[in-house]
């Protein structure tokens, strides 16, 4: 049972919540858009099956990524979190291994089974022509994107400024709510590319938000992070416009027409809740610079700084409203 905890604490499940909702909200969306492959609309068990396995996958797929990059971080990690199993000796850098390999296969492997209708029973979504297996592409893709992020022969971007917040904001970002998407309707549309784009942007700068609190362990570690490579203030900056932009493509998707079918627009969700839904969140983005930029070295004094705060309610809280956007007549 201990050694099970301390797997537990390996896979940090408190960071489960937002991909998971960010996935089940891709689902959402595709499945009240104009692109859901059912003529009928219906929420039947292969559908909800399909979305249940996806998300489980995506579990899997976080707790091997934040195992990897505990491994790869073990140096910075005693002095930011000194109190990690790795770095404890609790668990010794062979299991955190094994286990980060045994947890990529189960987010993956699984994966080749999420196919839309109307392949409808599992002998038909296995056996599915390889097209079709667009969610096993997408896990595939945001598989590499973390070996990329965390291990030096790949790359280890995390040391590398501004590449490391491309590295995570597009796997976790954008693949993230296409992979939703794809688990109900085809990706082939400009539809949830644009979705994910959104949330690519916003994660540009919300993912630096974290490297402030993380500059002295960071820096024996050999990562140049923002704060690092500018300071606290300049970084600051750098970072605020992603909190505020990207909110301004909601409306601005919701009532452009689609390239590829000009009768809709690219966002097919409710277009009085969508344009609503990007005013509230642009204004939060505001407030959020605000603490941001009042005292940019106070972001180096506290681990959960009021912004960090803000950032992770605003993901969850347009996580939420483009579901409901999707789900409300339109």
């Amino acid at each position: 049972m201990k050694k099970l905890d301390l797997y537990a604490q390996l896979s940090r499940p408190f960071t489960l919540l937002p991909p998971l909702l960010g996935i089940i909200s891709g689902a959402i969306c595709a499945w009240g858009s104009i692109h859901n492959p059912d003529p009928d609309r219906a929420l039947t068990l292969s559908v909800i099956l399909t979305v249940a396995l996806g998300s489980l996958c995506a579990s899997f797929m976080n707790a091997a990524s934040n195992a990897i990059n505990q491994i790869t971080d073990l140096e910075i990690d005693r002095v930011n979190k000194p109190g990690r199993p790795l770095v404890t000796g609790a668990l010794s850098l062979r299991e955190g291994w094994m286990f980060t390999w045994v947890f990529y296969a189960l987010a993956l492997v699984p994966t080749w089974a999420v196919v839309v209708f109307p392949h409808t029973t599992l002998a038909a979504k296995i056996g599915a022509p390889l097209p079709w297996h667009e969610t096993f592409y997408i896990y595939l893709a945001g598989m590499i994107f973390t070996l990329v992020y965390s291990v030096p022969s790949w790359g280890r971007t995390k040391a590398r400024g501004m590449w490391a917040n491309w590295t995570i904001a597009i796997p976790r970002g954008c693949l993230l709510k296409v992979a939703g998407w794809a688990m109900v309707a085809r990706i082939g549309h400009w539809e949830p590319w644009a979705l994910g784009s959104i949330f690519m942007l916003f994660l540009v700068g919300a993912a630096s938000t974290k490297d402030f609190a993380d500059i002295k362990g960071d820096a024996a570690g050999g990562c140049k992070t923002l704060p690092i490579l500018h300071g606290p203030k300049k970084a600051a900056w750098i970072i605020a416009p992603f909190f505020i932009f990207p909110w301004l493509l909601v409306p601005l998707f919701a009532h452009l027409p689609d390239p590829q079918n000009p009768s809709h627009p690219i966002l097919t969700g409710n277009q009085w809740a969508l344009t609503g839904l990007g005013a509230l969140l642009t204004v939060w983005g505001c407030y959020t610079v605000y603490l941001i930029l009042r005292d940019p070295d106070d972001l180096t004094r506290t681990e959960n700084h009021p912004s960090w705060k803000q950032m992770y309610l605003m993901m969850m809280a347009a996580q939420i409203g483009f579901a409901v956007a999707y789900l409300l007549p339109h």
